[in-house]
């Protein structure tokens, strides 16, 4: 496998990213993007026209890494510099040296208490640790400095240990002593070398093999004065040269499948970057212009050139269900996304017990249920009323109300209130559903 080179965009606090940078530096693998932060609310906003430009992300800490993680808007992997020993133990001898302030008269947070005291008990040093704010995923500053004030305002401590800069900041900013944990550069490295296996194994993901099944309408292009058998010919010709260049455009090669039917074989990496990471349809120069007489088109990607011809197959049949000129993309981990262009787009699965076990409880598919919870996923919460089910899986109202009964019927879903968008319109019931 040749050299990977991969833009890994660095998002840390003033002080903790010049750290990081340093070590990541030291690899010809990256090229790096920084970004610097003073506030948790400017994180995302700072992040977003970034998003493209980014390989992978490294964060300097979990909150930052969990507020972007959790907004699922950047697809790229991200990391985080965990806060590990080696860090604390700096930390600690320079609050030994400076105020050798007992660690029982310290306030802790991040780590766990456990983590702390085994840590000390290593030193030989047995003291308890009453006062350790441990948390998963974000937190806000507010809340960190808080928690050490008051101890500190009660008498109970004497300085706080943070690992979040904008706390510290605050605390700084209270006249309270506080001492910030920095990254370790071991714990720098130990996270850089996951991020080049993980380069690796994407560089071998891009190379896997990807089929797109296309189904192309001459017809539409054809005036009501031309019907000739000749001058349809000649138009499907046209077409064919069309989806030659495409596939030139995608390192393709195009086959016929049949009347009106084509398959190009290429790689994952290259329909990924024409479709923007399957989220859009390439654009119109790059599809010679072909939008008008493609009437569905499936993506597949597989390990073998008969497993993506499977799943371009799948893809191109939920392309059709969507309606003309549909896009969806079926993937080997079972799931399928889509429409590639459209506003609302989701990923769902299309296997699994469980969704075989819920699909059997109603007279749902499989593959509706697994759009449904695609759906509330991407909602970040379980309540939904017809009127945006059916924009969202692109189907009639009616449609998603009787899905929305059958799984009432089921116990799967309950009606929870009423709203009334339109003063005059009906009320539309919302729903409840246990998924």
């Amino acid at each position: 496998m040749c050299a990977i080179r991969l833009r890994l965009g660095i998002f840390g606090a003033d002080d903790s990213l010049p750290i990081i940078q340093a070590v990541v530096e030291a690899y010809k693998e990256f090229v790096c993007l920084p970004v610097v932060y003073w506030d948790e609310s400017e994180i995302l906003d700072l992040i977003r026209p970034l998003a493209s430009e980014a390989d992978m992300w490294l964060f300097s800490g979990q909150v930052p890494y969990s507020i972007v993680k959790q907004s699922g808007e950047i697809e790229a992997p991200l990391f985080y510099v965990p806060h590990i020993g080696a860090s604390l133990y700096r930390t600690l001898l320079q609050v030994h040296y400076t105020k050798r302030i007992p660690v029982s008269r310290l306030s802790f947070d991040t780590y766990q208490r456990r983590e702390i005291e085994r840590l000390l008990e290593e030193a030989g040093i047995e003291e308890s640790i009453p006062y350790v704010k441990h948390y998963e995923g974000g937190i806000s500053a507010q809340e960190l400095s808080d928690y050490h004030y008051l101890l500190w305002k009660q008498g109970k401590t004497e300085a706080a240990v943070t690992c979040l800069r904008t706390a510290h900041l605050e605390l700084e900013k209270l006249g309270m002593p506080v001492y910030r944990v920095l990254p370790a550069r071991s714990a720098v490295e130990a996270v850089i070398q996951t991020i080049i296996r993980t380069g690796q194994m994407l560089q071998a993901q891009d190379a896997q093999i990807a089929v797109q099944m296309i189904e192309v309408d001459a017809m539409q292009a054809v005036s009501p004065e031309t019907f000739s058998t000749d001058d349809m010919y000649r138009l499907e010709m046209k077409t064919t040269e069309k989806l030659l260049r495409y596939a030139r455009k995608v390192q393709g090669s195009l086959k016929s499948a049949g009347p009106g039917r084509y398959v190009i074989f290429t790689t994952r990496g290259a329909l990924k970057e024409m479709t923007a990471g399957y989220k859009t349809i390439p654009p119109a120069e790059e599809m010679a212009h072909l939008y008008e007489e493609i009437a569905a088109c499936g993506i597949g990607i597989g390990r073998t050139a008969y497993e993506a011809e499977i799943q371009a197959g799948k893809a191109f049949l939920h392309a059709k269900q969507h309606g003309r000129g549909a896009w969806m993309a079926a993937f080997d981990d079972g799931t399928i996304a889509g429409p590639l262009g459209a506003r609302e787009q989701i990923r769902y699965s299309l296997g699994g017990e469980e969704l075989r076990e819920l699909a059997e409880r109603t007279r749902l598919s499989v593959a509706t249920i697994g759009k449904l919870q695609a759906v509330l996923r991407k909602r970040g919460n379980n309540e939904i009323e017809a009127h945006e089910l059916a924009a969202y899986m692109q189907i009639l109202p009616r449609s998603a109300r009787r899905i929305l009964k059958e799984l009432e019927a089921a116990g799967l879903a309950e009606a929870i209130g009423e709203t009334n968008p339109y003063p005059r319109g009906r009320p539309r019931k919302v729903y409840r559903l246990f998924l």
